[in-house]
């Protein structure tokens, strides 16, 4: 029987991959609210320095 190394490594990577993932899922969930959260926050002062500008 022959089988397909290639297949096997790249299937050991996808597994190595998703394990890396799942250890990892709650600093990436908050690494990401974070950034939302200051991207948020510049938004919001840009926004509020435009009107502030528009209005003088």
């Amino acid at each position: 029987m022959k089988t397909n190394r290639h297949s096997d490594t790249q299937n050991g990577r996808v597994r190595r991959a998703l394990h890396w993932i799942a250890r990892r899922r709650d600093l990436m969930m908050i690494s990401a609210l974070r950034g939302t959260c200051y991207g948020i926050g510049a938004g919001g002062v840009g926004l509020l320095f435009w009107w502030w500008e528009q209005s003088l």
